[in-house]
This record gives structure tokens, C-alpha cells and sequence, in this order.
């Protein structure tokens, strides 16, 4: 459960900076339905960049937003469908896109579920202390952006290998960032540095997205719903959804997943991670180049009884694809293939994840053996924006892209995707996954014992969790009345 506790002296203190600031939280039924958005703020942002550092920008955390730079307001949820001239198979895939959140990827969203809630009962002063974002990428970002529309200071913790955009981004926006050693799969390395924090002597909280709770009910109440917006548009009689898959970094936009199951409850859940690094699928390690997913552990909240399978995906089919989705020859032959101009068009809307977790789709549906009346969805936590030095890297690696490279990566990356390195879990291979926790939770990171077996046994220990946006609602609401500017 997320701790709900007053802390009245604190409260007062941030009540008082967000007066200063003009500063008012969107509440968790705001960000599902932004029809309840005030007209006031509505109109204010028709003035406003999407990347802003503009309290009222913290009314664009949804999948509702028109996908426009500045000035934008609300509509559908922001989402793909791709033909089977890109996957191969009869099922329906559809994406969710994650590019027109403010910093172009939804982690603003989890960091938001963290922090909030710390913020609105006075657990967290901004006025004194640090808000610290340990992450492989996109979180850390999210979080030192909420932080600057919040009036928090903050520090980014990111591993010294991500993409040069994003320190370029953080340099701007953090009051500190540290880079710490290796890349994607260097988590307990960010812990690490977590942990001598802790120990500085300063006043700081941190916001552990593999262990926030807040991160869970984001997902489960915003991401998960607008997924169930999507198909009530989408499903045609006969029609039903019967999988999501995610790449689980922090095993947050997983949680929608649940949030989907609830609804339709024969669907499946399936989380995917690096070939590289397989630790769900065989309690493997290694480095891989999925930039933004954090592995070589399970994280603390990642419900992991309700995952019905596991999958691993070779980090060069993303590679291949990115480059087949933004080289003037990969465009070309997806044109000739018979993928729609306007999709292609848009295909810089998928980053290095979302590719990912395309693949994953497309592997999982080719598993099921699923058709024309199937759907899987998933979703782009960002996009191309974030990722330009990379193909830049790429190009001068492996010299340019050709046609003959993008036959190679359409026909034997995306065409060519096979059903192995996944396993569907039985009981006891979900909780041979669940233990893994023990090492890096109890061992590492102070986690009870007894914790561990009430996620497993205890009945309500996940949607205790999933039922407290109405309470924090309540309190965002009374927050925003005593500041009184709405």
C-alpha cells in the first residue's frame, strides 16, 4: 500500500510553495477522463509548449493529448494500429504511443504516481529536500520534469551509456544528474548509488520506480484504462483481446496489464526482456541495447502470479528495426512491402523499446497461433527523438543503410520473428520468477522477508494498492483547495 500518512508542518510548507508557484495537481480521474480538466487550465495551455517547464503542463500527463509541439488539447488516446504487411500476422496489433507525453515518453506519468502522493500529505518537503530519480533512462527524466513543475529540486541518476539526448535533456531540466558506471543493465550499480545517498547525511527522498508502489497505480489506473478506451473504439463483434506484452524495465506499465485482465479475464500477460540479459526467462545476466529497461533482477512490484508468460527478444531485431523505420531506404521498402504511407509516415513515433515490444507482440501472437479476431496490444514508451545519436552510431559502425539492409531487416527481423526463447509459466515456474526477488530485495535492499510471501499468498495485496486512487484524489483535492488558486 502506498502511505497515506498527514505530515501537517510539511504539508503547510508545500502548500505554501505551490501557491508561490502557481502550481495545481491534476487528480488520477483528470488524468484518465480530461473532460474533467478546468476550461481555465485548458485554456491557459493553448499557450503552452508540450515541453514546457509549466506547472500546467502537469494537466498533460494522460494518452489524451493532440499530438502537436505547443498549444495542444485533447482528444482520442494516442494510438497505432500495425497491418500485417508489418507483423506477419493475422492478429490485430495496437500500439499505444507514449511520444506526446510532455518529455515524449509516459514515464512522467509513474514519476507523478511517486511523488504526489509524498507531496500531498506532507510526507515530502520541497522546501528542504531532494527528490532523488534513480533510472536506466526515460523515469529520470520524468521525474526531474515533475520535480520542476512541482517546485522540487531534484537529482537524475542514469547509467554513464544512455543515449547523448538524454544527458543533453537532464543538463537542463535536473539540478544535478549522476552517470553512474555501464549502461541498460547496470541496476544494482544505480542502487548502489542509491544507498550512498542515503548515507551523505543530506535531505533527500528517493523515488525508486522498481519499488514505488505509486508507479503500480499509475499505470493500473491511467494506462490501463485508456487501453480499455482503445478497444471499446476498436473491437468489432467476434473480436476480444487476448494478450498484452511489456518490456519490463521497472515492471510499472506492466501493472495495466492487470488493469486489462480485470476486464477481460481470459487475456494474458506476458513480460519481455533482452536475449541478452535473460533473468524471468532463465535467471540469466548481460548487457544488452534496449536502452531504458533496467534487468538483472525482478523488481519489488512486479506482480508477477498474474504474468502468464515470459519471452526474450534478441536487442538486435529493435536495432534493425529502427533503422528500417527511419532510413530513406528502410521507408522505401516498407512502401513497396505494402505498409500505408500514413503509418509510415509516423514511424519515428516508435523509440528503441517500442520496437521491442513490437516484436514481442508479434512473437507472442505467432505463439497463440492468433487471428483475424485477436487483438494484443502494447505500448511506445517513446520515440526516434530520443535516440538520433544512435543511428548516427549505427551509420558509422556499419556503414549506410541500403536496400539490401532493409530486405534483411524486414523479412528476417520482423517477417522472420520465431517463437523461441519463451515460456508459458505454470504455477510454480511464476513463483520460481517471484523468489528471485529475495536477492536483490532482502539481501540488497532491506525488504522484509515476510513481504515477499504476503505478495504471493495475501488476496488483496495488489489491488490494495490498484484501490487507493480514489483516496488520493481526496487529498489532491484538498491540497489544491488550500492553495487556492484553481
Amino acid at each position: 500500500m502506498i502511505d497515506l500518512t498527514v505530515h501537517q508542518d510539511r504539508l503547510e510548507r508545500s502548500v505554501k510553495r505551490a501557491r508561490e508557484r502557481n502550481i495545481i495537481v491534476p487528480t488520477f480521474k483528470q488524468m484518465k477522463n480530461p473532460a474533467l480538466i478546468p476550461a481555465k487550465v485548458k485554456a491557459e495551455l493553448k499557450n503552452v509548449g508540450l515541453w514546457d517547464i509549466n506547472p500546467l503542463n502537469l494537466f498533460r500527463i494522460n494518452w489524451h493529448n493532440e499530438p502537436v509541439l505547443k498549444g495542444g488539447g485533447f482528444g482520442d488516446v494516442n494510438y497505432l494500429e500495425l497491418p500485417k504487411a508489418m507483423t506477419g500476422v493475422d492478429a490485430r496489433i495496437i500500439v499505444m504511443v507514449g511520444k506526446w507525453f510532455p518529455t515524449g515518453a509516459h514515464k512522467v506519468g509513474a514519476a507523478f504516481g511517486c511523488l504526489v502522493p509524498r507531496l500531498v500529505t506532507g510526507q515530502y518537503d520541497p522546501t528542504t529536500q531532494k527528490a532523488v530519480w534513480p533510472s536506466t533512462g526515460n523515469y529520470c527524466r520524468g521525474g526531474a520534469y515533475d520535480s520542476a513543475l512541482l517546485g522540487c529540486e531534484s537529482i537524475a541518476i542514469l547509467p554513464e551509456g544512455m543515449s547523448k539526448e538524454r544527458f543533453a535533456w537532464l543538463a537542463k531540466v535536473a539540478g544535478e544528474v549522476i552517470a553512474t558506471p555501464g549502461t541498460e543493465s547496470n541496476v544494482k550499480e544505480i542502487f548502489d548509488k542509491c544507498w550512498e545517498l542515503r548515507n551523505s547525511g543530506q535531505d533527500l527522498m528517493i523515488f525508486n520506480q522498481f519499488e514505488e508502489f505509486g508507479n503500480v497505480l499509475w499505470h493500473h489506473a491511467v494506462t490501463g484504462n485508456a487501453f480499455a478506451e482503445i478497444l471499446e473504439k476498436e473491437l468489432r463483434p467476434g473480436q476480444t483481446l487476448k494478450g498484452c506484452v511489456f518490456t519490463t524495465g521497472s515492471a510499472g506499465t506492466i501493472n495495466a496489464g492487470d488493469r486489462l485482465k480485470e476486464l477481460f479475464p481470459q487475456s494474458k500477460i506476458a513480460a519481455s526482456e533482452p536475449l541478452q540479459c535473460p533473468t524471468l526467462l532463465s535467471n540469466g545476466f548481460g548487457a544488452h541495447r534496449i536502452e531504458g529497461i533496467g534487468d538483472k533482477h525482478v523488481p519489488w512490484i512486479h506482480n508477477v502470479k498474474n504474468t502468464d508468460m515470459v519471452m526474450a527478444v534478441d536487442d538486435e531485431v529493435p536495432i534493425q528495426m529502427i533503422r528500417l523505420f527511419n532510413e530513406p531506404e528502410g521507408l522505401k521498402y516498407l512502401d513497396q512491402m505494402g505498409v500505408p504511407e500514413s503509418l509510415i509516415k509516423v514511424l519515428p513515433w516508435i523509440g528503441i523499446s517500442g520496437a521491442a515490444n513490437i516484436a514481442s507482440a508479434i512473437k507472442m501472437a505467432k505463439w497463440y497461433e492468433w487471428g483475424e479476431d485477436d487483438v494484443v496490444v502494447t505500448v511506445l514508451t517513446d520515440s526516434m527523438e530520443l535516440y538520433g545519436s544512435r543511428l548516427n552510431e549505427l551509420n558509422a559502425e556499419r556503414g549506410a543503410y541500403s536496400a539490401r539492409d532493409a530486405a534483411v531487416s524486414y523479412h528476417q527481423y520482423m517477417m522472420g520473428l520465431t517463437t523461441d526463447n519463451m515460456e508459458e509459466l505454470t504455477y510454480p515456474a511464476r513463483k520460481r520468477v517471484h523468489n528471485l526477488k529475495y536477492y536483490t530485495w532482502v539481501e540488497q535492499q532491506g525488504k522484509a522477508f515476510a513481504e515477499i510471501q504476503e505478495q504471493w499468498y495475501k488476496p488483496d495485496y495488489w489491488t490494495g494498492v490498484h484501490n487507493q486512487g480514489e483516496e488520493i484524489d481526496a487529498l489532491i483535492e484538498e491540497f489544491n483547495a488550500r492553495v487556492g488558486i484553481l
